[in-house]
């Protein structure tokens, strides 16, 4: 089997590290790891897949020797715009988990169980799409194509490690009375409707990116999408309530039997014996569940239902690794069948 040169691009930081504890998981073929930050934390040392790497810093000069094949990206979107496009023109395929490339129309935005056909076309970049969207995609993509959805409106209860390490010790911190530096207000004890900037229709960017997000994976404009995202007291796992209208009639148990047959899904739905999804227990953990399935009778095909992934792994460092995954199965590295 060919092995491939893998770049792991902000490995310092929350979600770089957590590339690198899912990559120590999934074992991709891979002959060597080049892990890259910025220059404050270059010459640090990471011990990773039984070996001691000295972190690189982010320079051109120090991409062109390594004949590097894919990049993951964490190290947000000033630098993804600034760095992608050097890697992508040394032939590197960038796989990049910031908001800097979603909206591009000639860049793929993935999860590879909805949309893996999309790497087909993507030009040495594709995107990781928002943490939140990822986990609605894996619950909706199955949904869609077995009913239409026609209307989905989201209700998203978002962990503080969505924020960074700012964000996570805001909630740390707060539990002992000290001021916020990354919020706006205090979030423990508290809920923040509030994550990103306001736009000026009165959403939040979050809530635009999960509205586009949302058409451009199902590749379905004519869906009508709404969005309202809260930030809650919880450090790991965002939690989403769910409303969607579909064209075609549906049941309960239809929904439930298509779930339990999508990849990448878990039904925790036993209300018997107090089972749903929660934060929690979804914590670390690669799937995304989904219980409190139930229909919404003020519609003539509705239904509610509440999904659970850790924002973290799913909703970022597990589906760039699977992108990749994905891409070489495919054997798409380079943009074309190699």
């Amino acid at each position: 089997m060919k092995k491939y040169n893998v770049a792991v691009v902000g490995a310092t930081g929350m979600v770089g590290r957590k590339f690198l504890e899912v990559l120590t998981e999934r074992q991709l073929p891979v002959e060597n790891y080049y892990l890259f930050a910025s220059a404050k934390s270059a010459g640090s040392k990471i011990d990773f897949m039984g070996k001691t790497h000295e972190v690189i810093e982010l320079a051109e000069k120090n991409i062109i020797d390594k004949k590097i094949d894919i990049a993951l990206f964490s190290a947000g979107g000033d630098v993804s715009k600034e760095f992608a496009p050097i890697f992508a023109k040394h032939g590197i395929l960038v796989i990049d988990n910031s908001n800097a490339w979603r909206r591009d129309k000639d860049v793929p935005l993935v999860v590879p169980e909805c949309n893996a056909e999309d790497i087909a076309w993507h030009k040495n970049i594709i995107a990781n799409p928002n943490c939140s969207t990822i986990q609605a995609m894996v619950v909706l993509k199955p949904l869609h194509k077995a009913f239409k959805i026609k209307r989905v409106i989201y209700s998203t209860y978002q962990a503080v490690s969505g924020a960074g390490v700012k964000g996570f010790d805001d909630l740390k911190n707060g539990i002992n009375g000290e001021p916020p530096k990354k919020f706006p207000y205090p979030i423990f004890g508290n809920c923040i409707p509030h994550i990103d900037v306001f736009l000026d229709n009165g959403y939040t960017k979050e809530e635009d990116k999960m509205v586009f997000e949302t058409k451009k994976i199902l590749n379905d404009q004519s869906i009508k999408v709404t969005a309202t995202c809260v930030r809650v007291p919880v450090y790991f796992g965002h939690s989403e309530s769910i409303n969607l209208e579909f064209e075609k009639p549906c049941t309960v148990e239809q929904v439930k039997e298509v779930l339990a047959n999508a990849q990448g899904v878990v039904i925790q739905d036993d209300l018997q014996n107090n089972v749903y999804p929660m934060a929690l227990t979804a914590e670390n953990k690669n799937e995304v569940f989904v219980g409190r399935i139930r229909k919404d009778d003020t519609v003539e095909s509705g239904i509610n239902l509440w999904c659970v992934a850790d924002n973290i792994r799913k909703g970022a460092a597990t589906n760039a690794v699977q992108i990749a995954e994905k891409v070489i199965e495919l054997g798409l590295v380079k943009g074309k069948l190699n």
